[in-house]
């Protein structure tokens, strides 16, 4: 009888484990948490045998095809906004929702480039752009890092130069690329994708109050199977994963509290 039950305990624990690596969680990301996701996503695999699956792409691109019936466990939003979007909509579930990230909006150039910094002026910024030059960034009706750079520029006095310069792209690395690969001068995105990528440099970092904080709030959808995206997400709020987004140059936002403007460089 003894024997019987072990092999039944080892069966049930045989059963589980492989249950729990058949899981995979897919998870939704802005397209600038692509290095730090990734690499937790690793961290986190290693430690549950749970498989994480993402697609990156902009916030409201992935906001629209979760709402449009698309398979995600997770969601990982670049703003506020989109989340609410899909919140207004009961497509994630409210009491797992959690605002983990913080990041700054810089303005980068070519690594090669001969400016090393671009001041925050109508002339400033016509010279860095040349006669015919453009500046990257988001889509500015929709995609969370174009809705930043306008509001800035507005709110710094620079729209009106600045929209007729725009290159409006898909998402945040497709924005980044154009500079990295010489196509535009000067493009506006996060600091971690100006991290992310050897060949751009920073030459700005927008003044603290030009935009909204750039705030990333997680998660878990309401068609979520199985409990792998809200242990995935534990893991994300957790210690371990901290050095996966400060490498990558997000600022973690302390549980209990809100969302906030990351401090400028030099003074945490």
């Amino acid at each position: 009888m003894i024997g019987i039950t072990r092999a039944v305990l080892v069966a049930a624990l045989l059963l589980g484990t492989a249950a729990q690596a058949a899981e995979t969680v897919t998870v939704f990301g802005a397209a600038s948490l692509k290095n730090a996701l990734d690499d937790a996503g690793k961290a986190f695999t290693a430690q549950t045998g749970i498989a994480v699956k993402a697609s990156y792409a902009a916030s409201s691109a992935l906001a629209r095809q979760i709402e449009a019936g698309a398979p995600a466990n997770l969601f990982a939003s670049a703003d506020l906004e989109w989340m609410d979007y899909l919140d207004k909509k009961t497509l994630i579930r409210a009491e797992s929702r959690v605002n983990l990230l913080n990041n700054r909006l810089v303005v980068v150039a070519p690594k090669d480039a001969k400016e090393s910094e671009v001041p925050f002026t109508v002339e400033g910024f016509a010279k860095a752009l040349g006669a015919d030059g453009r500046l990257a960034t988001g889509e500015v009706s929709s995609v969370p890092v174009g809705k930043y750079a306008k509001g800035a520029f507005e709110t710094l006095g620079l729209w009106a130069t600045i929209q007729p310069r725009l290159a409006q792209a898909d998402n945040v690395r497709a924005a980044l690329a154009l500079v990295s690969r010489g196509e535009a001068p000067l493009g506006v995105v996060y600091e971690s994708d100006a991290k992310s990528d050897p060949g751009v440099k920073v030459v700005g970092v927008f003044p603290a109050g030009s935009h909204p904080p750039v705030v990333y709030p997680f998660a878990v959808t309401s068609e979520a199977k199985g409990d792998g995206a809200a242990r995935f997400l534990d893991f994300l709020k957790s210690a371990s994963a901290r050095p996966f987004f400060e490498a990558q140059g997000f600022s973690v936002i302390p549980a209990g509290q809100g969302a906030e403007i990351p401090a400028e460089p030099g003074t945490k």
